[in-house]
C-alpha cells in the first residue's frame, strides 16, 4: 500500500505544452509515468507522443483520462478557456495549476473548480525549464492538504523539492509572486550592466563571474536587513540613504554617457530619493520599505 506522501497512481494528464509544460511532461515520461497530453496547437506534442505519451483529442478527453491533471498554461483566463470545454467531467480530479498568476486569480480559480466537483491544487514554480525534473528545481503548493500528501510523489518528480503552504489556495501564488518580484528586476539589473558594459566593448561573458559573485553575496544582505526590517529598525549605522542616492545617480550618468537606456536605473533612484525627500536621508536605504509600503502618494514615512 502506497504511505499518504506517495502517489496512488504512475499516470497524469499535463494540459499545455509551452517550454514548461514539455518539461514537465518529458520528466514524467523518464519516470515511467503514462502521459496524457493535450495543447491548443497538437503539434508541440509531437516530441513526447514520439516517447510514448499519448495526445488527447479534446481537453475534455486529457481530464478524463487521469485523477490527476497538471496545467501549465499562461494564466488562469487560459485554465478557464480549456476547462471549460470539459467542465462536466472535472468532478473526481486533482488539478494542480502551475500557471502564473495573482493570488486573489488562484483563489477564484480554486472556487469555480471545487464548485464543479474537482480539487485545486495551486503551485508556484520556482524553476526555469531546463531544471524541471532535478533536484534543483523547487514549487510552493498550497490548498487541500489531503490532495497534496496523496499526490506529492508525483509532484516532486517534476520538481524534485515542494513547500507546502497551507489550505488557502492563494498562498501558493503570493510566494511565487514575491519571488518574482526579486527575479525579474534583478535580471533587468545584470541586463543593464551588460548594455553598459557593451558600450564600453566588454562582453557579457567577461563581466559573467563578477555578476555571479555580486548575485550570491546578496545572501548577507538579506539575512543582516530582514530582522532589522521586522523590528523597524532602520538605523543609518551601516548604511544611509543619502548615500545610496548619490551612488545611484552615478549609475544613471554613467549608463547616460555610454548611450544606453537609463529608464530602470531612474526608477531605482527615484525610490531613494522618495526616502530623502521624506527626510530619512541619514537612514538606513531599509527605510524604503516603508515607502513602497504606503505607496507613491506617501508624503512621511
Amino acid at each position: 500500500m502506497p504511505s499518504a506522501s506517495q502517489s496512488v497512481t504512475q499516470s497524469v494528464t499535463v494540459i499545455g505544452l509551452g517550454p514548461m509544460g514539455q518539461a514537465m511532461a518529458a520528466a514524467y515520461l523518464d519516470r515511467g509515468y503514462e502521459v496524457t497530453l493535450w495543447n491548443r496547437t497538437p503539434s508541440r506534442a509531437d516530441a513526447l507522443v514520439a516517447r510514448g505519451a499519448t495526445l488527447a483529442d479534446s481537453p475534455q478527453q486529457a481530464v478524463i483520462a487521469n485523477e490527476l491533471v497538471v496545467l501549465s498554461l499562461i494564466d488562469y483566463d487560459a485554465m478557464y478557456g480549456v476547462l471549460e470545454q470539459a467542465k462536466e467531467s472535472l468532478a473526481g480530479r486533482v488539478f494542480v495549476n502551475l500557471s502564473s498568476d495573482t493570488p486573489e486569480k488562484a483563489k477564484a480559480g480554486a472556487h469555480w473548480i471545487t464548485e464543479l466537483g474537482g480539487t485545486h491544487l495551486t503551485g508556484g514554480v520556482l524553476a526555469p525549464p531546463p531544471l524541471i525534473g532535478t533536484p534543483e528545481a523547487s514549487t510552493f503548493y498550497s490548498g487541500p492538504r489531503a490532495a497534496y500528501d496523496t499526490h506529492r510523489a508525483a509532484l516532486e518528480v517534476i520538481t524534485g523539492k515542494s513547500d507546502y503552504r497551507g489550505d488557502d489556495p492563494g498562498l501558493a501564488a503570493l510566494m511565487y509572486q514575491l519571488n518574482m518580484v526579486i527575479f525579474w528586476p534583478a535580471m533587468i539589473a545584470y541586463w543593464q550592466a551588460v548594455a553598459v558594459a557593451a558600450a564600453h566593448g566588454i562582453t557579457a561573458a567577461e563581466i559573467a563571474p563578477y555578476a555571479a559573485e555580486n548575485f550570491a553575496g546578496m545572501g548577507h544582505f538579506i539575512d543582516f536587513y530582514a530582522p532589522r526590517i521586522d523590528a523597524n529598525n532602520h538605523a543609518g549605522d551601516v548604511d544611509r540613504t543619502s548615500m545610496g542616492l548619490a551612488s545611484m545617480e552615478h549609475v544613471v550618468h554613467t549608463a547616460a554617457d555610454a548611450g544606453v537606456d537609463t529608464a530602470f536605473p531612474e526608477a531605482v533612484r527615484d525610490v531613494f530619493r522618495r526616502v530623502v525627500d521624506a527626510g530619512h536621508g541619514a537612514d538606513s536605504f531599509s527605510r524604503a520599505v516603508e515607502v513602497m509600503r504606503k505607496g507613491a502618494s506617501a508624503t512621511t514615512v
